[in-house]
């Protein structure tokens, strides 16, 4: 796990070695404890690669990036860790092809030497990198297929500029900062902002399983892996199907335990962290080091019990850390602060605390994300099956009475039964005609109407229409793996994935994900819906594959998010952040905004008590996010 940087110059604009260096000081908290890079100029040519190195296999100097081969003419740096390298590397041993050490990042050179760019889908693992051919005079870049790690570049015609992070890139001030507008749509409804955008125009995600190759002045993107394609089973019913599970799953927790550092996991209590640190138990000849956050005044959100009987049952060397909300609200600044693009999701909060002091004693930690998406353990995939009943009911009973009557109701994210009725008014308003508007009304955080009203240059087609009804329409006959395949391609790296890598990094801490090894992914999607979501019961054949290793009370716990009472703060001991960052002349100032909406919006929140925390917290994050890199 690292931090990679670069560019290239086709036009003989004269890049400096300084901005090199910049550009790869800015990722030092991705990794601390190295540092290097390459740089090169010609008459009409410069190239830069830089590299910050997180030490996990083969900690000697002989790992140091940029890597090169025997000639030196192929460049690398890399960010993440290639699972199969072992057995890559025994294959190109065989061809005659001579190692200089025993990093898992070298074989990518190795391999480009036997394949050219196409060696991209033979590896396995969570990784970005760039790969500088001076004799082809070709730039490969490539993000792991479900886009654990990102990759980030800037392209206007003759210029590359690439990072794992965005401020990385915005070391080069001759970028325009100018904000994307369509990202900010997508942003408000969103929460995030998924690839292939980002906040700044001209610079862009690479997609998950893509790879860009820049060749003597002709750049092509390309997809080289999806999660559709198929699979060959010999499972002939549940029990074989079990059992397949079991081993794939079996077999990505081994590779993903491989390292030369201290190593552990998160354990939420969850059923997917839970399995994932069985197996780790299972499979280490030591008791493994498992990390839990606890509230101790935040009853609602505390998960300490079913991680500690998990803890109890596999004897793992358990570490609970147990905060106050005190303790959240402090860091609050330092996670704001190590944002550079506005992310709205509140759990990035404990995710930074988790992985902070996670890092105290581990380097490496492996954790349960992805299951909920390749399983259906979102409320949401079930509502999809209640709007079916619901559609039933004739529509002048529904929009005369039911949806007026629930719209009254109070509702919060503070209790079990606030948070209840505002999930059942997230689903009245959720029902629509097709598919993919439900879908976009149970995941929009500002609807188009309110987006509307609160922006002075409104982007004037939905963009998040654009990206999820092409996969949502037409509608598929199974319509669960469809809804599973869209939150897969978008929400799932534009988000959860995203998150964990800000917050772990933020920490120098790497994070493995188990469950998103792409040929686990591949056979989850090779499954039918009804085996995910059935009778109700939601993620029913991975619950059932893997029932025997977990305590009892885990299968009986409610499904609890990784959030924070936001709402709760903003109105007491975060008000501050609405009065610093909200206020009509702040908002006036940028030319973004309409003031007196935004101020319209703020009291209701304040005053007439309409659940708008989380589109309140939105627009600090966007406006903490404005200050630091646009300006105030």
């Amino acid at each position: 796990m690292c931090g990679i940087c670069g560019f290239v110059s086709l036009n003989g604009e004269k890049l400096e070695e300084k901005l090199l260096i910049h550009m790869n000081a800015s990722l030092h908290h991705r990794g601390p404890d190295d540092g290097d890079i390459y740089f090169y100029r010609g008459d009409e040519l410069t190239v830069g690669l830089g590299h910050r190195r997180l030490s996990i296999i083969d900690l000697s100097p002989a790992g140091r990036q940029p890597m090169k081969n025997e000639n030196g003419k192929i460049r690398l740096v890399v960010n993440g860790e290639i699972y199969n390298f072992k057995e890559l590397r025994t294959e190109l041993e065989k061809k005659g092809h001579r190692f200089s050490s025993h990093s898992d990042s070298e074989v990518i050179i190795h391999q480009y030497e036997e394949m050219g760019t196409s060696c991209v889908a033979t590896l396995r693992g969570m990784f970005s990198f760039a790969l500088w051919d001076e004799k082809e005079e070709l730039l490969l870049l490539a993000r792991d297929p479900v886009g654990i790690k990102p990759l980030i570049y800037f392209w206007d015609g003759t210029r590359m500029v690439f990072a794992s992070e965005l401020k990385s890139i915005l070391q080069d001030r001759s970028i325009p900062r100018i904000i994307d507008k369509e990202a900010l749509d997508l942003f408000l409804t969103l929460n995030y902002i998924p690839a292939p955008f980002t906040i700044i125009t001209g610079c862009r995600k690479l997609n998950p399983g893509h790879l860009l190759i820049l060749h003597r002045g002709q750049i092509r993107e390309m997809r080289y892996w999806h999660p559709e394609r198929k699979v060959k089973s010999t499972a002939t019913d549940e029990e074989g199907i079990k059992e397949e599970l079991r081993q794939l799953l079996s077999q990505a927790v081994r590779e993903q335990m491989v390292a030369d550092v201290p190593l552990g996991a998160f354990l939420s209590g969850g059923i997917d962290s839970s399995i994932v640190c069985a197996l780790m138990a299972i499979n280490s000849a030591r008791p493994i080091k498992t990390f839990t956050v606890g509230y101790s005044d935040m009853p609602l959100f505390d998960e300490t019990a079913y991680a500690r009987a998990v803890s109890n049952r596999f004897q793992t060397d358990h570490h609970e850390i147990i905060l106050t909300s005190r303790d959240m609200l402090d860091v609050v600044p330092e996670v704001l602060s190590s944002l550079d693009e506005p992310f709205g999701d509140s759990s990035v909060i404990p995710t930074y605390v988790v992985s902070r002091e996670t890092r105290k004693e581990v380097k490496v930690a492996l954790s349960g994300d992805g299951g909920d998406e390749l399983f259906a353990g979102y409320r949401m995939y079930r509502a999809e099956e209640w709007y079916r009943t619901y559609g039933i009911i004739p529509r002048i009973l529904r929009r005369r009475v039911i949806e007026p009557l629930v719209n009254f109701l109070p509702s919060s994210r503070e209790s079990i039964l606030g948070d209840y009725l505002r999930r059942v008014k997230k689903f009245t308003y959720g029902y629509a005609l097709y598919r993919w508007q439900r879908f976009l009304r149970l995941n929009e955080i500002f609807p188009p109407s309110l987006r509307k009203e609160i922006l002075l240059h409104p982007y004037p087609v939905p963009s998040a229409e654009s990206i999820f009804r092409p996969l949502l329409e037409p509608e598929a006959e199974d319509y669960l793996n469809q809804l599973l395949l869209a939150d897969f391609l978008i929400s799932l790296p534009g988000d959860m994935l995203w998150k964990v890598d800000k917050m772990s990094m933020a920490n120098s801490l790497e994070v493995r994900v188990p469950l998103l090894d792409h040929r686990f992914c591949e056979y989850a999607f090779s499954l039918p819906g009804h085996l995910k979501l059935c009778r109700g019961k939601a993620k029913y054949i991975f619950i059932e594959a893997f029932k025997n290793l977990l305590p009892q009370e885990l299968h009986a716990k409610n499904k609890w998010g990784f959030e924070v009472p936001i709402s709760k703060w903003l109105k007491t001991s975060m008000k501050n952040l609405i009065e610093d960052y909200l206020s009509p002349a702040r908002i006036s100032r940028q030319d973004i905004f309409k003031a007196e909406a935004v101020d319209s919006l703020v009291h209701q929140f304040l005053v007439g008590g309409e659940e708008r925390g989380w589109q309140i917290w939105s627009l600090i994050v966007f406006q903490v996010w404005y200050e630091k890199f646009i300006g105030s």
